[in-house]
């Protein structure tokens, strides 16, 4: 995200270790009970799959380990399973997918849980400690938290945080490198020197590490596309190195809408995920140039669950003093992001929660799942773009569990809620209970894993 670039960098690299201290100083939400042999039984409940726009009436669901093994209304329920009976009015879903974070402690993991999001992708700058131990931690049950994919960011430059490379041959090292250090994704940022890009496109399709990221200022996004990349990272990618010429400065007039066509068939042709991202975009537009809106975004409830380390870094946002007005580019947005799902493009979502302030970790899924219904976007596109997409893409990818439907053979990622959210997605935000790695955890126990942070934060700063 342009608007983004060069606001937190500074920060991010002070803060470091004073994030490194909180992770480890502060207590986690809770030491999760792994339970993969574990038979639980949904029964009378009312599934939402999200193979295609339905709902299918009391229906039990069995889930052995963290799989569905059987879905249907004439199913017997296995002896000694857990039981969790929605009485014919609780609904079941997938749980839900943030494809574009930074959070790395276990406590934003905990609460991306909380709030019912049980995969995520990390896009990148995240210290060694987190791929090597926190994640496959949680991926195993062990923690609390959502399944964490990763992804290695590389640049031509220190401007944005990145792992530099300038030649081929470094790019296609880092490419292994990643990839024996467990990383899922190659993550391209926009300083890049094409002969480093095509060296990692190449390297990538060899070794299996597809490439995700921003546009390239020296490549740009069709000769990417071409290369292979399988992720545009941000909707708005779109304004960079599609639709302004190369060599033009960005401004903050959109352009003409009848281009919003060959944008969708770029991404058709390609047949490319987009990170529908409209809620971050309009978080930055409505900061710019307004510390009073940093303020009302620190005060929201929500931001009790953020770190003091993020807090701070919210607090000291460059935003209130930049005077971009984005408000045309924001429904510009909106229109291309609505083309892209009517024209049936991968649209997935993505936060970039917690480095924008306005963005806690889980919650502001949530608020970018509601920005989107309100581009015009129905509630099964949008929810889509949290559920079946993220688990298709993922899938074509790199392989792996299949989630983001509720079925059998798929992961049992789930959400049980009190209301149908294809009628209104706000009963996704206090959900009734979670499953994830074959733990269920209802209203009461999500409530705890919060608490238990929000009280350690709040100690933290009543500490001298």
């Amino acid at each position: 995200m342009r608007e983004v670039r060069g606001v937190l960098g500074g920060t991010v690299r002070h803060l470091y270790f004073a994030s490194l201290l909180w992770s480890i100083f502060w207590p986690l939400a809770v030491h999760a009970d792994y339970a993969s042999g574990r038979t639980t039984a949904f029964v009378h409940v009312n599934v939402i799959p999200m193979d295609r726009e339905r709902v299918l009436a009391d229906q039990t669901v069995i889930v052995e380990g963290n799989q569905i093994v059987a879905m249907g209304d004439q199913l017997t329920v296995p002896k000694h399973a857990q039981v969790i009976d929605g009485h014919k009015t609780a609904y079941l879903s997938p749980g839900l997918a943030d494809m574009h974070t930074h959070s790395e402690t276990p406590n934003d993991l905990a609460v991306y849980l909380a709030n019912g999001v049980t995969t995520i992708l990390h896009m990148g700058g995240a210290h060694a400690g987190f791929v090597d131990s926190i994640v496959p931690a949680v991926n195993r049950g062990a923690i609390p938290g959502p399944h964490v994919y990763t992804s290695f960011k590389v640049d031509g430059s220190r401007d944005y945080n990145a792992f530099v490379i300038k030649t081929p041959a470094e790019a296609r090292a880092v490419v292994g490198l990643a990839k024996t250090n467990g990383y899922d994704f190659i993550k391209v940022y926009v300083g890049l020197a094409p002969d480093a890009f095509f060296a990692l496109a190449e390297e990538g399709r060899r070794l299996a590490m597809p490439l995700v990221g921003h546009g390239v200022y020296a490549v740009r996004l069709e000769r990417q596309l071409a290369e292979g990349q399988v992720l545009i990272a941000h909707a708005e990618e779109f304004f960079y190195t599609f639709f302004t010429p190369p060599g033009v400065d960005e401004s903050d007039a959109p352009p003409d809408p009848s281009r919003i066509a060959s944008a969708v068939a770029l991404a058709k042709r390609y047949n490319v995920a987009v990170t529908a991202d409209v809620g971050t975009y309009a978080a930055i537009a409505h900061q710019i140039g307004r510390a009073d809106v940093v303020t009302s975004y620190l005060a929201r409830p929500e931001s009790l669950y953020l770190s003091p380390n993020d807090r701070l870094a919210w607090q000291m946002s460059a935003y209130a003093n930049k005077t971009a007005k984005l408000a045309p580019k924001l429904a510009f947005l909106r229109m291309l992001v609505k083309a892209m799902a009517d024209a049936g493009v991968e649209l997935v979502a993505g936060t970039d929660a917690p480095t924008i302030a306005g963005l806690p970790p889980g919650f502001s899924l949530h608020d970018s799942l509601s920005d989107l219904e309100a581009s015009g976007l129905t509630r099964f596109q949008a929810l889509s773009t949290a559920t079946r997409a993220p688990g298709s893409f993922m899938q074509r990818t790199k392989g792996g569990d299949l989630f983001g439907i509720v079925a059998p053979g798929y992961r049992a990622d789930l959400i049980l809620s009190s209301k149908n959210p294809l009628d209104t997605l706000t009963t996704l935000r206090t959900p009734m209970g979670v499953m994830v790695q074959g733990q269920w955890r209802d209203a009461a126990a999500l409530k705890d894993l919060t608490e238990k942070i929000r009280q350690s934060y709040r100690r933290a700063s009543e500490a001298p």
